[in-house]
């Protein structure tokens, strides 16, 4: 017996950004699959979904947004249903990956968290892999799978390109490990020149760390400083603090995830920066909204990206300039 079987693209949500999910099912000309998600009295989850799923191909969306753990377990459980309920390919679609920044060992006795995500992920049956930006390029090598790192870096410097153009941009990195993204930057705002923050870090302290000096001429120029997150804004603020007292003409911060832990939004708000422009791969709920904020939409890129490895095509060309 032959048959020839259609390919079933079916977009999956937890509960932690569905405003997200709906944008990228809306952009896919396609809805969320109908599924229970609920919470027993001594918080175990439940999971299972109001269609049949057997020989699809399973796009599994969930933001690893606060509370991080609760949404992480959700999304594991939702693949293992799939697994069981024998989907045909599963890809895990994390616009924020969880635990990115424990991706090493500083000292001895200590997890290398962003590995155990991976390897949670691939037994609960993921075959593949998304998300936007990962703190490290590294975390690729972690999952045993095909992982899609998509950038946000077209978006940005689009929003960047058509506000700032006009001005005189030096594009600033807050550490010299994202030198290589901010070569990126450059590139896309037609060779603008780089520079960056040197800076010290208490690895005994959580987000804590010394803006020291500004490596690079910043004086009479707008700073567009990038980072791929702002977590407590103490790291982004002081760099910001730093380029105005270096002669700066005035900084715009850039960033893909917003996670706002307290007090990021109050030490945005007051700090130097003209604008703090971001993209929604975590919910910016109303108390993460400020005067400065102005937020872009990631849907376009993971709908198309999801486009792409559905219908096998490439992509690795949605980011070549």
């Amino acid at each position: 017996m032959k048959r020839t079987t259609e390919k079933n693209l079916m977009v999956f949500s937890g509960r932690a950004h569905q405003e997200l999910a709906e944008s990228v099912a809306e952009d896919l000309g396609t809805q969320l699959v109908p599924t229970e998600l609920r919470d027993f009295a001594n918080t175990e989850m439940y999971v299972r979904f109001d269609e049949s799923v057997r020989g699809c191909d399973a796009f599994v969306l969930q933001s690893h947004t606060a509370p991080i753990n609760k949404w992480i377990m959700e999304h594991l459980l939702m693949v293992d249903a799939l697994k069981r309920a024998s989907a045909k390919r599963i890809t895990v679609v994390t616009p924020f990956y969880g635990y990115a920044r424990q991706d090493k060992k500083s000292r001895g006795r200590e997890p290398i968290s962003a590995r155990l995500m991976a390897d949670m992920f691939k037994t609960a049956g993921a075959d593949r892999l998304m998300t936007v930006d990962l703190h490290t390029d590294q975390i690729q090598g972690f999952f045993d799978g095909p992982v899609d790192h998509l950038q946000a870096l077209p978006i940005l410097t689009g929003y960047v390109k058509d506000n700032y153009g006009a001005e005189e941009l030096t594009v600033v990195s807050p550490d010299a490990g994202r030198i290589k993204v901010a070569e990126q930057w450059s590139k896309r705002l037609d060779g603008a020149p780089l520079a960056f923050i040197h800076k010290t870090r208490d690895v005994t302290r959580s987000n804590a760390s010394v803006a020291n000096r500004v490596i690079g001429h910043v004086e009479g120029r707008t700073c567009i400083l990038v980072d791929d997150m702002i977590d407590s804004g103490g790291t982004i603020c002081h760099a910001a603090d730093a380029l105005m007292a270096d002669g700066a003409a005035s900084v715009v911060i850039a960033a893909t995830h917003a996670i706002f832990s307290d007090p990021a939004v109050q030490r945005l708000q007051d700090s130097v920066a003209r604008e703090v422009i971001v993209t929604d791969t975590l919910p910016i709920t109303p108390q993460k909204q400020f005067d400065k904020l102005t937020p872009l939409s990631i849907a376009p890129l993971l709908g198309k990206a999801i486009r792409e490895v559905f219908e096998d095509g490439s992509v690795t060309s949605m980011f070549t300039p």
